[in-house]
């Protein structure tokens, strides 16, 4: 069974509460970072291990990771490419991570997952999107149960807010991407197609300078990304007319 339908399958399940505790204490088995293929980066992830390598995100995409158009969510994705038989993190070295202070959020936020749920309104609804932020948790099988935690401290320990705003910006913006460039892909050659993703991949994750603030430079990157899709939604409405 495939980790997305498992998830789907057994979500009720596993959620659980900000408040509420799990026994979980990390032994540094090295386990989690082995047998994964599914490690993907935000924008802000990648600024952050760029930081701490001292280089530019192009550099971090080239040494580690892999990027490709989504198969269902039709978007440019980033992930972290594993590597040999065992399908090791590129991270890892000596079985410890190069990053540990830097990781990416959902390795940070282990053995918790976090789940962005948008609430569209139904045709007859004049209620605008809702959203809403749920945590899972699943017995990672490695480390031991000799602590009790509450998601809520738990995320506190690794700097992770509730109320990230941030994940709550990315994730709206991904779910705007998917349904912008699902609705162009039938409408353009692939080339072209291609061309847009590879631009939107680039201003999105590659434009910043490590040395300057990330959130007001995504919040930049995505008012021209958005702005440039909507022009290019536009034109292919009126060319098609």
């Amino acid at each position: 069974m495939n980790n997305r339908n498992e998830l789907l399958e057994n979500y009720e399940s596993m959620r659980i509460g900000t408040d509420e505790t799990f026994k979980f204490h990390c032994t540094q088995c090295g386990k989690c970072c082995i047998h994964r293929d599914d490690i993907l980066l935000s924008p802000k992830d990648l600024f952050h291990v760029a930081q701490k390598f001292q280089v530019m995100p192009q550099e971090i995409v080239e040494r580690y990771c892999e990027a490709y158009i989504g198969s269902e969510s039709h978007r440019p994705c980033l992930r972290l490419k594993p590597q040999g038989s065992v399908q090791r993190c590129p991270l890892l070295k000596d079985r410890k991570c190069m990053v540990h202070d830097a990781k990416p959020a959902v390795c940070a936020m282990f053995p918790i997952g976090r789940v962005f749920k948008n609430e569209f309104p139904t045709k007859n609804s004049a209620s605008e999107n809702s959203f809403s932020v749920e945590y899972i948790f699943v017995d990672p099988g490695c480390g031991d149960n000799t602590e009790q935690h509450t998601v809520q401290e738990w995320l506190s320990s690794f700097q992770i807010p509730l109320e990230d705003e941030y994940f709550i910006k990315w994730s709206n913006l991904q779910f705007s991407l998917i349904q912008t460039l699902k609705s162009l892909e039938n409408k353009i050659t692939p080339k072209t197609f291609y061309e847009i993703c590879n631009a939107v991949f680039i201003g999105l994750y590659l434009n910043y300078d490590i040395n300057k603030d990330f959130d007001s430079q995504f919040e930049y990157n995505t008012n021209k990304i958005t702005e440039i899709l909507n022009t290019i939604t536009t034109l292919s409405k009126k060319i098609l007319k």
